[in-house]
Order: C-alpha cells, then sequence, then structure tokens
C-alpha cells in the first residue's frame, strides 16, 4: 500500500497538526508514503526527521497550473494506491483526468479499486461544500453529523465514512506558571485556538471580568491578536491575560491549567475536546456544533450557551469551585478519551480504511 498526502496549508492550525500526526502513526506502522507539503510549512522538517519521503517542488512554487504539472508527474512516478487529499485545496490539484480514469476503471470492472488510479479520498474537518471535491471518490469526515452534511448535499452514503481525531498530548510535567507571569495561588483559564473571530475568545475576555480571581491564557495566534488585546485593555482585564502565542507545549499548559476553555461560535469539532480530556483538565465550551455532539454536558464537561458571557462565567466559577464534580468531569472526560480517541485507536481505524476501503466505525 503506497499513499501520497497533500497538505497544502502552512500555518499552525488544526488540521495541519492532526494530519501530520497521522502521517507520523502510519509512518510508525510501517505504511509507505509520500507527502506533498510546502517547505515552508511548520511541520515539514519534522516529518522529513521522521524519514518520511518528502515532495516540496509541488508547492515551492506559487503558479497553480505548474504545481497542477508537477503533482501530475509526481503521481506518474509514486504510482499510488491512493491519494489522501487534506481540505479543498489539496483537492484542487489533483489532476481531472486523473479521477476520470479512476471513474472509468470503477464502471467497467465493477469494483470500487482501479488497478489504473488510485483512490481519491477527500478529509473534511469542517462543513465544506463537496461539489469542490469533484476528483475524490471517497469523503472522510470527523464527525457523524458532518458524514451525514456530505450525505444530504449529494456524496453516496456508501462513500462517506467517519474517522475522528486524536489528540497529541504526550506525557509532560505541568509548565511552570512563573514562567507565564502567573502567580501559583490564581485559577488559571486555558484557550488553545487561534485568535479567529469564530473562536468567541472576546466572549472568554467578557467572562473574565465576573471572574476576579483567574487569569486567562491564550495559546494560539491568528488575525485577532491586536484586537483581543484592545478588548482586553476596555475591559479592564489585559493584566490578567496572557497572549502565549502558538506553543508546541499543549500538555504542559494542559496540566498547569485549572480549567481548559472552549468559547468557540463555531466549532466543526473541536481537538481541544479530547486534549483537555486526555490530560486531565476540567473543560468547560459553548454548545457549538462539536462541543455540542461530543460533550455531554455536567458529565465530560460543561456546555453553555454561544455567546453569552455570564453563562460562561457561571460555568466556570463551578467547575472551579465545585471540587466534587470537577473530578467528576476529569473522570468522566478521560474515560471517554480512552474508549475511542487515543492514537492507537484512530491508527488502526486509518489503516483498517485505507486497506479495506471502511474503518471501524464507518457511517454508511
Amino acid at each position: 500500500m503506497r499513499i501520497l498526502h497533500i497538505m497544502a496549508g502552512e500555518t499552525q492550525g488544526g488540521a495541519e497538526t492532526y494530519s501530520t500526526d497521522v502521517m507520523l502513526s502510519l509512518h510508525a506502522q510501517g505504511v509507505d508514503q509520500c507527502v506533498v507539503m510546502s517547505p515552508r510549512a511548520p511541520r515539514f522538517a519534522e516529518l522529513q526527521r521522521a524519514g518520511i519521503r518528502m515532495a516540496p517542488r509541488v508547492l515551492a512554487v506559487p503558479f497553480r497550473p505548474l504545481q497542477k504539472l508537477l503533482l501530475r508527474l509526481l503521481i506518474k512516478r509514486e504510482k499510488p494506491d491512493i491519494i489522501h487529499c487534506w481540505m479543498r485545496r489539496a483537492a484542487s490539484l489533483v489532476p481531472k483526468s486523473l479521477a476520470q480514469s479512476r471513474l472509468r476503471g470503477a464502471r467497467e470492472t465493477g469494483i470500487p479499486q482501479s488497478s489504473r488510479a488510485p483512490r481519491i479520498i477527500a478529509w473534511f474537518g469542517g462543513y465544506y461544500d463537496p461539489s469542490k471535491f469533484k476528483s475524490c471518490g471517497v469523503f472522510v469526515g470527523v464527525t457523524r453529523d458532518i458524514v451525514a452534511h456530505m450525505v444530504k448535499n449529494g456524496v453516496p452514503a456508501q462513500n462517506a465514512h467517519f474517522i475522528p481525531t486524536f489528540p497529541d498530548v504526550a506525557p509532560m510535567p505541568p509548565v511552570d506558571r512563573a514562567t507565564l507571569a502567573t502567580q501559583r495561588e490564581v485559577k488559571v483559564l486555558l484557550a488553545l485556538s487561534r485568535l479567529h473571530p469564530k473562536k468567541g475568545l472576546d466572549t472568554l475576555l467578557q467572562a473574565l471580568t465576573r471572574l476576579p480571581d483567574c487569569v486567562a491564557w491564550l495559546a494560539g495566534d491568528g488575525p485577532l491578536r491586536r484586537e483581543l488585546e484592545n478588548t482586553a485593555k476596555t475591559l479592564g482585564v489585559l493584566d490578567r491575560v496572557r497572549f502565549l502565542g502558538w506553543r508546541t507545549d499543549r500538555a504542559a499548559l494542559l496540566r498547569a491549567a485549572d480549567v481548559c476553555v472552549l468559547p468557540s461560535r463555531y466549532e466543526p469539532f473541536g481537538t481541544v475536546i479530547l486534549e483537555a480530556w486526555a490530560a486531565g483538565t476540567a473543560l468547560v465550551a459553548c454548545a457549538s456544533a462539536g462541543p455540542a455532539a461530543h460533550v455531554q454536558d455536567g458529565v465530560t464537561g460543561l456546555l453553555v450557551p454561544i455567546d453569552d458571557a455570564d453563562a460562561l462565567a457561571r460555568a466556570l466559577r463551578r467547575a472551579l469551585d465545585d471540587e466534587p464534580l470537577r473530578r467528576a468531569l476529569i473522570a468522566q472526560g478521560y474515560a471517554a478519551y480512552i474508549k475511542d480517541y487515543t492514537r492507537e485507536a484512530v491508527t488502526r481505524q486509518w489503516m483498517d480504511f485505507y486497506k479495506n476501503g471502511s474503518p471501524d466505525y464507518c457511517v454508511a
């Protein structure tokens, strides 16, 4: 089995992080992989050091027609069994003639895998438009609701599958609070998030005005940094907010925090949920799509309405002050993680899907 991955993103986003983690896990299982990725991508060097074949030339040039030509030549050289397109831009680079060749082969042989063309997979980390993935014949979503969205928008049910993400939370000691200008006795609210309007971090800052004994750690980067700083200043909480930038020690931050907060207005899934569960950190989230579907309110976390700073502050107060509740949230969140979302469990699903066309938890 030979897999060609295409990841066109160059940011430190959730999709880029997860796709790289999957590639590293598959590599550990001995899977033959080649990765199309920009040499400017943050984790390019990590994959290269691991010994995975990298193809930087395709995305090193800014001219789209040349990218497509270089990809066509790479596919001819690599002869992959599977082309895995991580999101829309990746799928847009796949030659249409290749998809058409595969479709002809399927019609002639009556089986989904043609010897003349690879299986082309589209990965959905959100509610994308399937019509933008015309080169792909098989679709994988990170939630069952995203899979239902695919089918509702024209993807044949037998071609729509569910494989969840897994968190990358390596064992490590808590970060020293003093290194982040945070006193030991204060309560720490941690948000692991891009600084983007859809992430609802302004709601967290508003809630912080009602929680005078708390400090907020915002671990992430993005276009909203300056605006959030101004908002914190206007609200009078800037001295209790730490803008940490993008961090690679998420587990250490989680283990040093009192509560993990996910205040997103829009969140198709939210790998942060799994990271908090795995690290043993109590979770409070706004009830956007992902948290509402995966967090059992009062059992594996606390859920509040979107954009409701008062409700968010009350839930955070409960998680901080009610020690029996806090311990129960942590224990039950960890149990949910162990059941379905460990790296080993999800990697097995990917291996089964690549080999047999359907993971253990296929939705079809």
